[in-house]
């Protein structure tokens, strides 16, 4: 048997390519949208991808199994668990007309890729079709399992979060009863022999559950002895508390995800291929009805940026930053080194914004900006310098944290909303007065205070965040 993960760092996601080197076949298991990796690794192991499959309708990347059945005609099998609002509905609708070759699967269903065999397992909690895959390599002689493929399930030192069909997909009233199914769920997971390897479809990182650990891998015996949540487990009440409290605000285009996986995401057939702008060209596209991210540092951004643009640095943040700050079907043009425009490119199909029409680069900004042409600053000042709370001339204070750490204590009179929350609720911030905007160390708010700027807001970013006023004795508010 032939397997590797395929990982995606940004995202911390996990696909699975599993083989049987005596057949030539493989199965691929929760494909993102860019599926040429995938097809180059099996051609590099003399395999051909016949079969498609995923843990459950995701929330946090646009799944690549329908791209890949397109490119491939491979059968998809796909869960059949769940009750109708978590049926996939995309499944009669191939291009070009008629359904894609398929076979939907329950708990106890099991096929074959040559002579391994991967077994459905329901594991609802997560989200209710949640199927896990037992895996055994007939091949070698064996009929026990060697491995189970655990998706949002169980990761290394978590559990997948049973809140989010309520905090991101929107269903009022859901998360604690999803913890409830969960806590069942790990009953049965507590049955599985000790030596199974375990294959989550996350490492840490992710927002599909909280203190995910950094080792890729684990078995289901160490997780049985290390995992908090399921020690927590033994208790059905202990575990709804505590897999419920400190789960963060789920980035805002989750539910998006949700609903473009269970609807069908659209077929992308290549990747865009943005391209590069001039001097004269960037007075045109400043015009236009666009979004402009800007992936430089945060200094040079404070020091001058075209107008409008948002701050989303090309690191593990940016999936996340434009996920939640840019809508789909918006024209989006990116102020990025050539070198890394395709992988600003790759991580931006990926989570569904596929009309990246063109880039300008940093010297060419520099450029611009040399010949007089307009651009922005970003106000910015250092916490200590509003520990006397009466010189902020009428500010308002707008606290960008988790409303945990909100709670735990925050400055008075200051607003509260997530970061990732923030273009939705800005209606909830008064324009008529600056914004002041911090966080616990200055990163997430610098997000929000470019998102804020570019939306027509007067902002002073407050550099070192409450980290910051704590150390120096400002005031605080605790709940």
């Amino acid at each position: 048997m032939f397997f590797r993960m395929l990982y995606d760092d940004k995202l911390a996601q996990a696909a699975y390519l599993v083989g049987c080197q005596g057949t030539g076949e493989a199965v691929i298991i929760d494909p993102e949208r860019d599926v040429d990796r995938y097809l180059e690794a099996a051609a590099q192991e003399g395999l051909t991808i016949t079969a498609i499959t995923e843990t459950h309708i995701h929330a946090d990347f646009l799944s690549g199994a329908r791209e890949l059945a397109e490119r491939t005609g491979a059968r998809l099998y796909l869960s059949d668990e769940g009750d109708a609002d978590w049926k996939y509905l995309w499944l009669d609708k191939k291009q070009g007309g008629g359904s894609y070759d398929h076979q939907l699967v329950k708990d106890g269903d099991a096929f074959r890729i040559g002579k391994v065999e991967i077994k459905v397992v329901h594991t609802p909690g997560h989200t209710p079709e949640h199927i896990s895959f037992l895996v055994t390599d007939h091949g070698s002689g064996v009929s026990e399992p060697m491995g189970i493929a655990s998706g949002d399930f169980v990761f290394v030192g978590a559990v997948g979060r049973p809140d989010l069909l309520e905090t991101a997909a929107g269903i009022q009233g859901a998360k604690e009863e999803s913890a409830r199914v969960l806590f069942q769920s790990i009953q049965r997971f507590k049955e599985l022999p000790d030596y199974l390897q375990l294959w989550p479809g996350h490492g840490s990182g992710s927002a599909c559950g909280k203190a995910l650990g950094a080792v890729p891998q684990s078995t289901v015996g160490y997780e049985k002895r290390f995992n908090t949540s399921i020690q927590d487990a033994g208790n059905e009440a202990q575990f709804v508390r505590s897999v419920l409290y400190g789960q963060g605000e789920p980035p805002l285009y989750f539910a998006r995800m949700k609903k473009e996986n269970k609807e069908g995401p659209a077929i992308l057939g290549k990747m865009p291929e943005p391209a590069e702008l001039r001097v004269e060209d960037i007075k045109k596209m400043l015009r236009a009805d666009k979004v402009l991210l800007d992936t430089r540092t945060w200094p040079e951004f404070v020091e001058g940026h075209l107008p409008g643009s948002l701050f989303t640095p090309l690191d593990k943040s940016f999936p996340t930053i434009t996920g939640s700050y840019v809508e789909p079907g918006q024209p989006v043009y990116l102020v990025v080194e050539a070198g890394r425009v395709q992988e600003a490119v790759t991580d931006l199909i990926r989570i569904g914004l596929d009309e990246v029409v063109g880039f300008v680069t940093p010297e060419t900004v520099s450029r611009y900006t040399a010949q007089g042409n307009e651009i922005q600053k970003m106000r910015h000042c250092n916490m200590t310098d509003f520990l006397d709370l009466s010189k902020c001339d009428g500010g308002q204070i707008l606290d960008v944290r988790q409303p945990e750490e909100y709670e735990a204590g925050r400055l008075p009179n200051a607003i509260n909303v997530a970061h990732t929350k923030l273009l939705h609720r800005q209606n909830e911030i008064a324009k008529d007065r600056t914004v002041l905007v911090h966080c616990h160390s200055g990163l997430r708010s610098a997000y929000a205070a470019a998102l804020l700027q570019s939306s027509g807001y007067d902002v002073i970013h407050l550099d070192g965040g409450f980290v910051t006023w704590r150390a120096a004795n400002g005031e605080i508010v605790q709940k």
